[in-house]
């Protein structure tokens, strides 16, 4: 890609996405997502039906006239947005592939985080860490993040999801809302889940392609697994493959929900050939609820 077709494709996503993110997301992100506490603001005058454990007695005895604390909640935060680039993301078999949705979705919660005037980083991933963005504010820091996102080339095609959450765990050190957006095509994670979600705030963003659940009859199927490189021919129109199939897909679904339910991280799945606003705004509701 070049680099005016770059800047077309990054100022595409910009528009689609930031327009997005004020008209559906604006209050409910900032709702759903709360600061580190309340801090002290200023005083003002004692009024009628205020609170009396905010007198500031202190003040009051200087002036001799009651006065009260006023608080404010703490809004500044950080977010991390961890990445999955592993081949199995450079799949779609409807709307588009997994990685186009992926760019999209950090957009808009990048966008999300700007508006609300919170730090940002991003943290690529394989089974090794690919790349570390540090969080940062501005306009200018989350353009570079969507730039990084639509041309950068990772070194491997596995994933290893336990490694990419201890780095979390390990190199945040301050307690972040944490993002992890992968389709999460890997064996058991439970342990470095549970520790990363009790030191951040951390919710599981799923992508899927429906075909990845259902083989179609369409004979003799070569398939390539893009994180092996491993070639399998695969007789489709053999009713027990494509049933055995299925049931090997449930098995994992069904592991993969035990995960997320024994760590208590919150989760949305996301197929490619579906709007991804309606479970965003649902996931902020469900939270701010």
């Amino acid at each position: 890609m070049d680099t005016t077709e770059l800047i077309k494709k990054v100022r595409r996503i910009e528009i689609k996405t930031r327009g997005i993110t004020q008209s559906l997301f604006s209050g409910e992100y900032h709702s759903a997502f709360k600061g580190r506490g309340m801090s002290f603001s200023e005083v003002r005058e004692y009024q009628m039906g205020d609170d009396i454990r905010t007198i500031d007695w202190n003040v009051t005895a200087r002036f001799n006239h009651p006065y009260v604390k006023i608080f404010e909640e703490e809004r500044e935060l950080t977010l991390i947005l961890l990445v999955d680039v592993s081949g199995s993301e450079n799949f779609g078999t409807r709307k588009q592939l997994k990685e186009d949705m992926i760019t999209e979705l950090c957009a808009v919660l990048a966008f999300s985080g700007l508006q609300n005037n919170d730090k940002v980083g991003v943290i690529f991933f394989t089974d090794i860490i690919e790349k570390f963005i540090p969080p940062k504010k501005g306009k200018a820091h989350i353009l570079r993040i969507i730039r990084e996102l639509l041309e950068f080339k990772p070194k491997n095609t596995k994933t290893d999801i336990t490694q990419a959450l201890k780095y979390l765990t390990n190199a945040i050190k301050k307690k972040s809302i944490a993002f992890m957006i992968s389709d999460f095509m890997d064996g058991d994670f439970t342990d470095a889940m549970k520790i990363a979600s009790r030191k951040h705030d951390l919710i599981a963003l799923r992508i899927y392609d429906k075909r990845e659940k259902e083989l179609p009859n369409v004979g003799l199927l070569k398939t390539i697994d893009p994180e092996s490189g491993k070639i399998t021919w695969m007789d489709t129109s053999n009713k027990k493959m494509r049933y055995a199939y299925a049931e090997a897909i449930n098995r994992k679904e069904k592991v993969l929900s035990e995960i997320f339910k024994h760590t208590g991280v919150d989760t949305v799945s996301i197929a490619t050939d579906e709007s991804y606003m309606a479970p965003l705004s649902n996931l902020f509701k469900k939270r701010k609820r």
